[in-house]
């Protein structure tokens, strides 16, 4: 983990560094989220010491310079593989998914949620338990579901759910042949075009009205690109890079 008081990117070099000594079939690397207001505890840390976005940015930089020198392999965003893990195998070929638990290799359509507060993702939509563990324990000894709330899935929802996850997994999506997958018109996706290009400007991705491919440069910004294509995002205003 990144962005904590008090780290710096040699601390961050030498903690990689370290994990990979154990010699780990994979390694994730997150950001650490301030959110007090969320976790209350997380309010006993001093924010003066908090690293600034472009710190945050350059630590993130240095753990996967670290990780790459050592021989794994960048997988979607902030996962890595050794050449020869199932995920790794996976990206070579496209056959990458992803889910609420991050990187798989698994392409089931239902992934069941257990126990308080898991979401379960089915190709209807999502359901997600109580979050209370009394309230699912009564739920389950009474034997209902669980479930406090769902949400169900338009075709429009799918189709912006198979295009994102293309393009968080490889880095890459054709536009036309998702939408023929998913038996959708590719028009519905043209909303996306101007953040499109002015991220092609930056020189984050290569964009041609129809296929999307990251650049190097932009590979960190993936999830930015990704949310071109979220219809619930209401983004403040202010240029894609203020969001990492």
């Amino acid at each position: 983990m990144y962005g904590l008081p008090f780290q710096t990117e040699a601390g961050v070099a030498a903690t990689v560094s370290r994990a990979l000594d154990i010699l780990p079939d994979r390694i994730a690397v997150f950001g650490y989220a301030h959110v007090p207001w969320m976790k209350k505890h997380q309010a006993l840390l001093p924010e003066a010491e908090l690293p600034d976005a472009a710190a945050r940015f350059a630590q993130r930089a240095t753990a996967e310079a670290v990780i790459l020198g050592r021989g794994w392999q960048a997988i979607g965003l902030d996962h890595y593989a050794r050449p020869d893990d199932a995920l790794a195998r996976a990206a070579d070929e496209g056959a990458l998914r992803r889910n609420f638990q991050g990187y798989t290799t698994d392409a089931a359509p239902v992934l069941l949620g257990l126990g308080a507060s898991s979401i379960g993702s089915l190709p209807q939509g999502y359901a997600q338990n109580e979050p209370s563990v009394p309230a699912w324990r009564d739920a389950v000894r009474a034997g209902r579901l669980p479930v406090r709330r769902g949400i169900a899935l338009s075709d429009d929802d799918r189709l912006r759910r198979a295009v994102i996850e293309r393009i968080m997994c490889d880095g890459a999506v054709d536009l036309d042949a998702v939408a023929a997958a998913q038996g959708a018109d590719p028009a519905a996706l043209r909303a996306a075009a101007r953040t499109l290009a002015l991220m092609a400007q930056d020189g984050l991705l290569a964009w041609d009205g129809r296929h999307i491919r990251l650049t190097e440069a932009g590979r960190p910004f993936v999830r930015n690109v990704a949310a071109a294509f979220d219809a619930y995002l209401r983004p403040q205003e202010g240029r894609h890079a203020r969001a990492v």
